[in-house]
């Protein structure tokens, strides 16, 4: 059986950004860790950026694809110098590997749904416990094959992740799958996760993708209205909501406190209460429950609290009610159930008066760093954090202001 590995665009398709995604689950360990990139070529981004991810400790094996040959991949290597070439491995065929934390499929997938199978089971024997396997695959209409189809499949059953990559031609998905539980422990050795849902605009600032094709639809709406109707000033409602709209998803970059005893805030917005309760849904005992209310002028964009592993995501149904009103513990609401050294957290995303759609980017048995982008809440409402009640103290006061990923609320006893 053949396998697929190469798509039908040029080599030159994996972009930085899509060969940044690609790398993403191996640049983010800041603990010891060995990748395996499978269809290597030494001319492409996909090997540098994991050249580029390499630490002190880490060791990358690259498996020469078919643009590529071992030899031209160990000339490449060693031109970088005696630091990466003490690093990095290049074997003549993938029998010659070892097991890997992190295994990397270096060009986009095509191919038979079988083939794709295929090339999973002969990878997955190369995976450690826990690890990830990434793998892209062109998102553009009929140039897969039915290996878009199998890695959707595949990402329902066994996904920690999955990433449309618009900034690459041709635009890819980036599926990431872990086929046995990762060690929650491990969590707090990463980095949060890069995202390329998340577009910069400056080196601080970025605007999420949903806030992009909001305002690209602005920006079409008035280019309809003016062609239209060009007489007509109309266009410009239009067109001066886009930038507003655009505001209103910005994803400022914060710098996540580095004291593993401390909790994050999940959202950016104003304490709401601090209480001790029960909730069967999480386990017996008492959580502590720090709400926080997001008003339209907030960040938008909520972030882990604690690093931890997803175990469980789950949405209850219910109504719309003011976030800041006690009718609200009845409003549609998503919650995040983390395992972490300390015990279950969750984070719920609640709707408001005004938000009517959840966005959750982390998938059950994705590890998430402290202060990692999570997804969002649409035009306010609020953010509970939930923590084990014996194992942590507040550090908020009901009023304060918190920032989402940066603001302490909460400290490990």
């Amino acid at each position: 059986m053949t396998y697929p590995v190469v798509s039908n665009a040029p080599i030159a398709g994996v972009g930085p950004v899509a060969a940044r995604a690609l790398t993403a689950e191996f640049a983010r360990h800041n603990a010891p860790t060995t990748a395996l990139v499978y269809g290597a070529d030494h001319a492409t981004e996909v090997v540098a950026a994991a050249v580029e991810a390499l630490l002190p400790a880490d060791k990358l094996t690259l498996v020469a694809g078919e643009r590529s040959t071992a030899d031209l991949l160990r000339d490449h290597i060693t031109g970088l110098g005696s630091w990466i070439a003490d690093r990095v491995r290049v074997v003549d065929a993938l029998e010659e590997a070892e097991p890997a934390d992190v295994v990397i499929v270096g060009e986009p997938l095509t191919g038979t749904a079988d083939e794709v199978r295929g090339l999973l089971d002969r990878l997955g024997k190369y995976l450690n416990e826990g690890a990830v396997l990434t793998v892209a695959t062109p998102a553009t209409p009929g140039r897969t094959g039915g290996a878009a189809a199998e890695l959707f499949r595949q990402g329902a059953l066994f996904g920690v992740g999955s990433d449309l990559v618009l900034r690459n031609q041709p635009p890819l998905r980036v599926h990431k799958l872990r086929f046995t539980a990762a060690d929650p422990r491990v969590a707090a050795t990463l980095a949060p996760a890069y995202r390329p849902s998340s577009v910069p605009v400056t080196r601080s600032m970025h605007i999420d993708s949903n806030g992009v094709a909001a305002a690209g639809i602005a920006l079409v709406l008035a280019a309809l209205a003016r062609r239209a109707r060009p007489k007509s000033k109309l266009w410009l409602l239009p067109a001066l909501a886009a930038a507003p709209v655009a505001a209103f998803f910005r994803d400022p970059e914060r710098e996540v406190p580095g004291d593993a005893s401390t909790v994050v805030a999940a959202a950016d917005g104003r304490v709401l209460s601090i209480e001790r309760m029960t909730d069967e849904r999480f386990g017996p005992g008492e959580f502590l429950r720090i709400a926080v209310f997001l008003s339209v002028f907030d960040v938008h964009v909520n972030r882990v609290p604690v690093a931890g592993r997803v175990s469980d995501y789950f949405v209850e149904e219910g109504g719309y009610a003011n976030a800041m009103t006690a009718a609200a513990e009845h409003n549609v609401a998503a919650y995040t159930v983390l395992d972490t050294e300390h015990g279950t957290v969750v984070v719920a995303q609640r709707t408001g008066l005004i938000a009517r759609r959840i966005v959750q980017r982390t998938p059950v048995g994705t590890l998430v760093a402290k202060g990692e982008r999570m997804g969002l809440i649409r035009f306010g409402s609020r953010t509970d954090v939930y923590l084990p009640a014996g194992a942590a103290e507040p550090l908020v006061a009901v009023n304060d202001k918190v920032i989402g990923g940066s603001s302490v609320i909460a400290r490990w006893l």
